[in-house]
């Protein structure tokens, strides 16, 4: 019986053909070479920073510095675009990458506004260009500075650096406490204790607030409860859930620093020019010396042996590391004694451009080397 006749074509000389080895040979090489032309081209692209940049790949890589982001952060801050710009210009001047990392650390940034200052003040074409540009550069860090983004301190007590000063309130009850670790599974901070320094027992599971202020004056409160107690060296902790339920606290409009310097000041009168509405200021010439004890571009608080009433309006001079002088007009707002000297905090109604920059400049540490 013959063979059936769907399978006649496959005998046939066009249908059938015996593989010769050398064939088989080929088709294998040609394979493995395709196989490894495909591994190589993902590797590369793997190690490639556009690939890299991406976040489903799971690999880290070098970070380019992105304007869309830098811009999207700066509306969310509120920059203005004079001040959106001073901010590029800081960044890329330090080769930033991670823009998010940098204004969320306030030292870091420090670090690269106080150099874009160094350059400004070495390439500016003349002092009053010098002077415009420092003005935009101290007007963002400063709003960097108030932003709940930049520098915004932590976002939750897994972010409190060790041995922060803090107060824990529990019900009506508030105590001093230093946070001794953050990094652990519980926040450790020292256990409170009372008007008599015996050791405060305080309920496990009972609620509780932490707030802390920041290096850079922002206060912050974390809701927790109280795990318990335990022993660690020679005194007992108190151990507290980890809390991302964060509340800003109100803080100083800007940085205050504590600086001893010499100033003088002079009383200041106002009078009427018999004008509608017109007065004029006269500025004493006897100058009265006290001792600058803490600035900012917001006032100074000023260590005298004259008694100078509240309310008095002032002209306050001083020269700051030998080249920055400094002129205000600032008003008392209160004053208090210490030992046989007063203390006048003081309130700046009016300063010059270039003493607002020599001001920034001391209170952000722009100034030293």
């Amino acid at each position: 019986m013959g063979a059936p006749l769907f399978l006649y074509p496959l005998q046939l000389p066009q249908f059938y053909k015996e593989t010769r080895p050398q064939d088989a040979i080929v088709f294998v090489a040609g394979i493995t070479v395709l196989i490894l032309v495909f591994i190589i081209a993902n590797i590369v692209k793997r190690r490639s920073p556009a690939a890299n940049s991406g976040s489903g790949s799971g690999v880290s890589g070098p970070k380019r510095f992105s304007g869309f982001a830098l811009h999207r952060i700066a509306a969310n801050i509120g920059l203005d675009k004079d001040q959106t710009k001073m901010l590029e210009f800081v960044l890329k001047n330090d080769g930033v990458a991670d823009i998010e990392r940098s204004l969320n650390n306030p030292n870091l940034l420090d670090r690269h506004f106080k150099r874009a200052y160094r350059l400004i003040e070495r390439n500016a074409n003349t002092e009053e260009e010098a002077q415009n540009r420092l003005a935009i550069l101290f007007a963002t860090r400063n709003i960097l500075e108030n932003s709940g983004g930049a520098g915004g301190g932590a976002a939750s007590t897994r972010q409190v650096p060790e041995n922060t000063a803090a107060v824990l309130t529990t019900g009506n009850d508030s105590y001093p406490v230093k946070v001794l670790s953050s990094k652990g599974e519980n926040l450790i901070v020292e256990n409170p204790h009372n008007a008599l320094g015996s050791p405060v027992r305080l309920p496990r599971g009972s609620k509780a607030t932490l707030a802390f202020f920041t290096r850079s004056s922002k206060g912050f409160a974390f809701e927790t409860r109280i795990v318990g107690t335990s022993d660690s060296g020679d005194r007992p902790v108190l151990q507290l859930i980890h809390s991302s339920q964060r509340k800003q606290l109100s803080q100083r409009r800007f940085r205050r620093r504590q600086e001893v310097i010499s100033c003088g000041f002079f009383l200041v009168k106002v009078e009427d020019t018999g004008r509608k509405k017109h007065q004029r200021m006269i500025v004493d010439k006897r100058q009265i010396k006290g001792t600058i004890m803490d600035i900012s571009l917001g006032g100074c608080s000023i260590k005298t042996n004259a008694a100078i009433p509240s309310g008095t309006l002032l002209k306050i001079v001083f020269d700051y590391t030998g080249f920055m002088s400094v002129a205000v007009l600032g008003q008392v707002l209160r004053t208090n004694r210490s030992g046989v000297s007063i203390v006048m905090h003081i309130k700046f109604l009016r300063i010059p451009r270039r003493s607002m920059n020599a001001v920034n400049a001391i209170v952000f540490d722009y100034s030293n080397d």
